[in-house]
């Protein structure tokens, strides 16, 4: 019998349109070939074009889903993306703090793309509050960590500035993502002893494409299945870059917004055998003309 995967848990809301949310990270979990669980938060209804209406799940809902996964499938890693309500914020910290899973990837998601606010200003600071803690990396990117630190970020410097401050608010590593930038530019930041910290830039030439919904859900899975293989934080992140780059490269031109990455890329990579098309027959079947 075979070794089982490791299990990787996505708690985020739910895109109709398949780019990012709980949907889209079960195809990066897959693609890396970990057993991806799901939890959803939200129910949106939206498109490439953009966010119409969101719907928080019931926190109780939450709860529970939580704890029966966790009990039966316990994850090596946990990425939480969308949350949807300060209420269902404090299920999510109550379950990490109860099972401690060994690898929590938080990517704060604040807006859509579109504008439309996926968590309000009580849930944002209980995110902090409670969740900050408790991830072992925090992954906003530039406009994220803009409204989360209050400072500009706009370039590699502010960047890593917005790290630090990131740090003071209880985050333990911090990635700021600028993917959208002039030159693509990621930033990880790592506390160290004694209030100091240690910062790398990871520096590529932007894509041109209208093919990036979804960019940070997959990024943040990425990362999250790469930690649940046991990998090095700073290769992961390597890693899901690479995978991320490739992911809009390889995307099909799907929608009439902003469309979806090629998640599944790889499978188009694998060489695969010529299919045996020929169907033994039976010894007392008949042919057709008979």
């Amino acid at each position: 019998m075979p070794s089982a995967p490791p299990v990787v848990l996505t708690i985020a809301g739910f895109d109709p349109s398949c780019g990012a949310g709980v949907t889209a990270d079960i195809k990066t979990i897959a693609a890396h070939g970990c057993y991806g669980t799901a939890c959803i938060t939200a129910l949106t209804v939206q498109t490439t074009t953009g966010v119409q209406r969101v719907e928080p799940v019931g926190k109780e809902i939450v709860r529970e889903t939580l704890r029966e996964l966790a009990a039966d499938m316990p994850p090596a890693a946990v990425r939480i993306g969308m949350l949807g309500s300060a209420g269902v914020v404090d299920a999510v910290a109550e379950f990490l703090d109860s099972t401690k899973p060994p690898n929590v990837v938080l990517d704060p998601i604040l807006k859509a793309s579109s504008g439309v606010a996926l968590l309000d200003d009580k849930g944002v600071e209980r995110m902090v509050k409670a969740l900050f803690p408790l991830a072992s990396v925090v992954t906003p990117n530039v406009d994220e960590a803009a409204v989360l630190t209050g400072l500009p970020v706009a370039d590699l410097e502010q960047m890593k500035a917005a790290a630090r401050k990131l740090h003071q608010m209880g985050a333990q590593n911090v990635v700021v993502t600028g993917g959208h930038l002039e030159r693509a530019a990621d930033v990880l930041s790592v506390a160290l002893p004694e209030g100091n910290f240690e910062q790398l830039e990871f520096v590529s030439d932007r894509l041109r494409s209208t093919s990036t919904h979804g960019t940070g859900c997959a990024f943040a899975s990425a990362l999250a299945a790469n930690l649940a293989q046991g990998r090095q934080l700073q290769y992961a992140i390597v890693l899901a870059k690479a995978y991320v780059t490739k992911a809009i490269s390889r995307a099909f031109p799907l929608g009439k917004g902003v469309g979806p990455l090629h998640h599944l890329y790889r499978m188009e990579e694998q060489p695969r055998p010529t299919p045996d098309v020929s169907i033994p027959m039976h010894p007392n079947a008949r042919g057709a003309g008979e």
